[in-house]
């Protein structure tokens, strides 16, 4: 820790430390460098506390500054304390968690509008650097120097830290990267009608961020998604579809649609994730689905209807052709269908099968996936291909099923990685190990951007919510935060989670020079001389960015011994 004689403390860290006010931080390990591909972004944090000296403090920001050459490749953000009133549930969590009571603790990244901080008198607070070059030109070794002064221009710390930039881009990631976009929250949040020009602009600009953080699908709500909607309630419509109905048959608009596959297009998204045919946890109903009948726009379908109601099947067959047709028409890339969410049970096995049969045949050929824990699903034959929470894989994993999913969400508390606030950021960029470790083929997550409360009974600031109204972990409902002008601001949760992935595409091209087992022989640890697993890992840090480096190292070496480069 430095502490300048000014009685201030400043202490530069690494992306994997969470400064909390009332702990010391970890500093930076400089004998592990940091080296990026190009595109890739390499992240420290300075963390800093006023005196404790009993001095009345000086009531004005402090002002950061980057400078250097290399400074016009970075960027500054303030880490910002969020409220977070569930950490985790008593009793189903473990107990490696940063905090498990209520608190204000670090996730939100703003910019540091002219490098002003104010700061936390007598508690820590930091800032939180980011570095990216995207022109091979722009490579090699980069030297970035902080520093920090009072608003009357009187030096408090000066510090440079290092990167070293290939001249290479890492592969694609090369599995699927879904995320549940809801499109409900931006409406309400920024308070414009569904898909005006302005929510067209939010959609726009949050798609592009989850494309930033490496996903490489979204949720499509061709109509409302059935999901997070309790029971007898509805949603706020975001049907992109426009659907008519006269004379005993339906007609279909699909303008909206085509707008939204252009975004998916523009933002680089390989796939498109259709909404869920059914509602959620059991396929009981249909979905909520509004169709304009006689001039007047009506509320058709919904929990009022049950799945294997002819009148949707009617629907069905004349829309799922319509649909598939358009995407083979207007998207290149892949289409994922969806029965229901989270089926289980024996109750929940007999009415997802039977919702299964409503829709399967003019599915023919497609993808269907659907999240799940119990393995009978998989078993029997309804979901061919399972997303399976990670604190259910075991079984899942024995079978060697060759396209597996995995998903976490609110449930997986113990032991698993996830990305919670309340969480050691290890615990987030672990996945991308863990994924890579087991072929998985796919990733899912639930909360992009879900700022309601638990069923979505009312709608929530997440500046003042991260929890879903109190009903889950703090920082699971979302990842990014709804900024200024429709533009997303990112959280440390979202680095750390662009990063993870980051680390599979390291891990893909070594896999691709020199064979998986040369990428196992390094991230194959629990930490305690066993197996990586998927609840046992290594709990030091600095672990991540050392087998990031070593992957790095024999990737170039690789690549420049062949004079080709990535393939």
């Amino acid at each position: 820790m430095s502490t300048a004689s000014t009685g201030w403390s400043f202490v530069t860290t690494d992306s994997l430390e969470k400064v909390y006010t009332d702990g010391d931080p970890r500093p930076l390990d400089r004998s592990i460098p940091q080296s990026l591909f190009l595109g890739e972004t390499g992240s420290v944090q300075v963390a800093f506390r006023p005196p404790l000296d009993g001095r009345s403090p000086d009531l004005r920001p402090i002002v950061f500054e980057l400078t250097g050459d290399s400074s016009r490749f970075a960027t500054l953000h303030t880490v910002e304390l969020v409220p977070c009133t569930t950490m985790a549930y008593p009793g189903l969590h473990d107990d490696r968690y940063d905090r498990e009571a209520p608190g204000l603790y670090p996730d939100l990244l703003r910019p540091a509008v002219d490098g002003e901080v104010m700061p936390l008198f007598g508690w820590w607070r930091a800032v939180w650097v980011d570095l990216r070059v995207d022109d091979a030109a722009d490579a090699g070794v980069h030297r970035l120097t902080i520093t920090a002064r009072t608003a009357d221009g009187d030096p408090l710390f000066e510090d440079t830290v290092e990167f070293e930039v290939f001249p290479y881009e890492l592969p694609p990631l090369d599995i699927v990267n879904t995320h549940w976009f809801h499109c409900d929250g931006l409406a309400h949040y920024y308070d414009v009608p569904v898909y005006s020009e302005e929510h067209w602009n939010a959609i726009d600009n949050f798609l592009g961020r989850a494309a930033e953080m490496g996903a490489t699908s979204v949720l499509t709500p061709v109509w409302t998604p059935p999901l997070d909607t309790a029971r007898g309630t509805t949603r706020t419509p975001v049907q992109l579809l426009d659907i008519s109905y006269s004379a005993g048959r339906y007609s279909f608009g699909f303008d909206k649609l085509g707008r939204w596959l252009e975004l998916c297009r523009k933002h680089g998204l390989a796939q498109v994730e259709i909404a869920h045919f059914f509602t959620q946890w059991g396929a009981e109903a249909t979905p909520a689905i509004y169709v304009e009948e006689d001039g007047q726009v009506v509320h058709k379908f919904g929990w009022h209807v049950a799945a294997t109601d002819p009148a949707y099947r009617e629907l069905l067959e004349q829309l799922v052709p319509e649909l598939r047709k358009f995407l083979a028409a207007q998207w290149s890339g892949d289409v994922i269908y969806h029965v229901s969410d989270e089926p289980h049970g024996e109750k929940a096995l007999a009415t997802y099968e039977a919702a299964r049969a409503v829709i399967t045949d003019l599915l023919s050929g497609c993808t269907i996936v659907d999240a799940l824990s119990d393995f009978a699903f998989y078993q029997n034959g309804v979901v061919p291909v399972p997303v399976v929470a990670t604190n259910a894989i075991g079984p899942f994993l024995d079978a060697k099923i060759d396209d597996l999913w995995v998903y976490y969400c609110v449930s997986q508390q113990r032991d698993v990685s996830n990305r919670f606030i309340g969480l050691p950021s290890l615990r987030n960029r672990v996945l991308g190990h863990q994924l890579f470790a087991f072929d998985v083929s796919g990733f899912l997550h639930w909360g992009f951007n879900f700022y309601n409360s638990v069923g979505s009974r009312s709608h929530v600031d997440p500046f003042q919510d991260t929890c879903a109204g109190g009903g889950f972990p703090a920082g699971d409902p979302f990842i990014v935060y709804p900024g200024p002008n429709g533009q997303p601001l990112d959280s440390i949760r979202f680095k750390v989670f662009a990063a993870a992935m980051r680390d599979h595409r390291a891990m893909q091209a070594l896999r691709d020079v020199a064979g998986k087992d040369a990428v196992m022989r390094i991230i194959d640890t629990d930490g305690a001389g066993g197996s990586l697993r998927f609840d046992a890992y290594s709990y030091d840090p600095n672990h991540y960015r050392r087998t990031r480096e070593q992957i790095n190292r024999l990737v170039v070496a690789a690549w420049s011994g062949s004079g080709a480069g990535p393939s």
